[in-house]
């Protein structure tokens, strides 16, 4: 997807440009879809949680506790129906269907990547990572091995598609920026306009 731009200056001397595939909610029913969203990951998660707790009750959630009568809850007609069901699976089943439970409840579901360019001290890309669990993959390029930062074109199967690049002193290679969401060239030529003044404090 080409994703969408955004760009801050919080000074005269930084820029941030943020490039993004998620969904926009600036409507009253994509707000209320993304809050339902919110509410059956936050369901799912603790059902996930309370059917690893009926599965290690014969060892450790048996006996009343100080602030959870966990006799009451396994006899209650909830606990009742979810020690039947937890008992009748092999544990390694239900240890496996609640990791994946788990896994799809802290998905991001779209990529973030941006671009944040501070003059006199280099730029620094990051790509979101996959989950809500692990922080984005940043990389930071010091202003003195930045020889430039051109815009190029590559065949990705039958199309061409365009992508920015930042040539490294020393390094064969070049760094992508954006390189998954390889956004299209509108954009990459507005955030190569704006990095090169603000890196190198061009005028015009």
């Amino acid at each position: 997807m080409p994703g969408r731009l955004r760009v801050r200056r919080p000074s005269p001397t930084t820029v941030s440009f943020t490039v993004s595939d998620a969904p926009q909610r600036d409507s009253s029913p994509a707000k209320i879809l993304f809050g339902l969203q919110i509410l059956l990951r936050a369901i799912l998660f603790f059902c996930v949680i309370f059917v690893g707790i009926a599965r290690l009750r014969g060892s450790f959630f048996q006996e009343n506790g100080r602030y959870v009568r966990w006799t009451e809850v396994w006899s209650s007609p909830l606990g009742l129906s979810v020690c039947r069901v937890v008992d009748a699976y092999n544990p390694w089943a239900v240890a496996a269907t609640c990791a994946l439970v788990i896994y799809g409840v802290f998905w991001r579901g779209y990529t973030e990547e941006s671009l944040l360019v501070m003059r006199g001290f280099g730029i620094q890309t990051a790509t979101s990572s996959s989950t809500y669990l692990s922080t984005a993959s940043t990389r930071f390029i010091p202003t003195t091995q930045i020889q430039d930062i051109v815009i190029h074109e590559a065949f990705k199967g039958f199309e061409v598609r365009f992508y920015l690049a930042v040539i490294v002193e020393g390094q064969a290679d070049v760094v992508v920026v954006f390189p998954q969401l390889l956004p299209k060239r509108e954009i990459l030529e507005e955030v190569w306009r704006g990095s090169r003044r603000c890196l190198y404090d061009v005028k015009s």
